[in-house]
């Protein structure tokens, strides 16, 4: 159930957005508030999933309202409600952080298509922060190598400013634990976190998951939705495996890139975004740009700075210190005891050849803590973990 607040001192406008609102869909819950304060009043004392809220009020007018909700609850969007003249201020509360605007009196498929274009993007925002309670734990960088502490003292350069970073490595390396970590240690870390993997996603569906679409874009187009893009608008948005997305994809992408500007998929319509891009590839950019596979302009305006992380084998020594990392976070998870690894065991593991690269080292290190002895021994390296 959506919970919808609509705040409006014009009794028989209020009246209509609720009828409206409530008409529209069972899932809809709607509460009014004739003004100002008492809107406020509701925001803080309940958890809304969206505010209509009018600009011109007594008491406390929209602007007032929207300046202290974004305080207290960031994560409730706002749709302004503009009268004749205020178009100017309905503008500037979207620079604000409202979500949208609709006039008086409001016309019925703008206010219904905005309305869930807004609970849409807050149902993505929620999610977002859900996950990234659940994973920031998940998304710690180990080592001390040189190598490591080269791209830590990166991120800590880098991470404050708005720049964009291609981050590339092999796979299993952990290129998506540096984004995560360019991302929290930002100014937008308290905004949305967007990954989107490139690889994963039909190219006959990409600029739809990135730009969104409208009703009737393509056959299952059913009504408007927003894309990742919106979803990261004020955050970031991770492009991992870059080098997999279609040119026609690469060519919108390009386009928000230098205009901050995207459409949806079946309309023209121009929507500005804020976003903070981070993208990610295992593959040789400027090869598939001389194979006519990606786009040069692209990979510039992406590559302002550039992290590399590299393979598991070269940076050994950092092996010891993620086996215990893994091993204890294994045990937990498992509800075992924690197990320690002989000198011998360490030894190999460190001599094995890791084309798998950090993600097949924590594979071996969960089947040695499930099969292995008290203690993994070096014969239990040999007979659970044997190259």
């Amino acid at each position: 159930m959506s919970k919808i607040l609509v705040i409006e001192d014009e009794a028989a406008i209020r009246r209509v957005l609720v009828k409206i609102l409530s008409e529209e869909s069972d899932s809809y819950v709607v509460h009014e508030a004739e003004d100002g304060l008492k809107g406020m009043e509701a925001i803080k004392k309940e958890d809304f999933d969206l505010a209509l809220c009018d600009i011109k009020m007594p008491k406390m007018d929209g602007v007032e309202v929207l300046e202290a909700a974004r305080k207290i609850k960031p994560e409730i969007p706002f749709i302004m409600i503009s009268g004749h003249g205020d178009l100017d201020t309905a503008v500037n509360t979207m620079r604000m952080g409202a979500f949208d605007y609709i006039s008086k009196p409001p016309d019925l498929n703008r206010l219904l298509t905005t309305v869930r274009n807004a609970l849409d993007r807050k149902e993505l925002v929620v999610e977002n922060k859900i996950l990234k309670k659940k994973v920031s734990k998940n998304y710690e960088m180990i080592g001390e190598s040189k190598e490591i502490g080269v791209i830590k003292d990166m991120i800590e350069k880098v991470a404050p400013t708005d720049a964009r970073v291609l981050i590339t490595g092999p796979n299993g390396t952990g290129k998506e634990l540096v984004a995560h970590w360019l991302h929290q240690k930002s100014p937008r870390s308290s905004s949305p976190f967007i990954e989107v993997n490139c690889a994963a996603i039909p190219s006959e569906l990409i600029e739809s998951e990135l730009f969104g679409h409208v009703k009737g874009a393509f056959t299952s187009a059913v009504k408007d939705r927003a894309g990742k893009f919106e979803a990261a608008n004020k955050g970031t948005i991770f492009l991992d495996e870059i080098g997999d997305m279609s040119l026609s994809a690469q060519a919108k992408v390009l386009r928000a890139l230098q205009e901050n500007k995207i459409s949806r998929v079946g309309t023209d319509k121009d929507i500005k975004v804020d976003v903070r891009v981070l993208a990610a590839t295992n593959k040789d950019l400027k090869k598939e740009i001389a194979d006519g596979k990606f786009r040069e302009d692209l990979y510039h305006r992406l590559a302002v700075i550039l992290i590399k992380v590299p393979a598991l084998n070269d940076r050994r020594d950092d092996i010891p210190i993620l086996v215990e990392h893994f091993a204890q976070k294994i045990a937990s998870e498992q509800g075992t005891g924690a197990k320690d690894f002989s000198k011998k065991a360490m030894e190999l593991l460190k001599s094995y050849d890791w084309t798998g690269n950090v993600r097949e080292l924590r594979n071996v290190v969960e089947r040695l803590i499930i099969l292995g002895g008290k203690e993994i021994s070096e014969e239990d390296v040999k007979l659970f973990a044997s190259k």
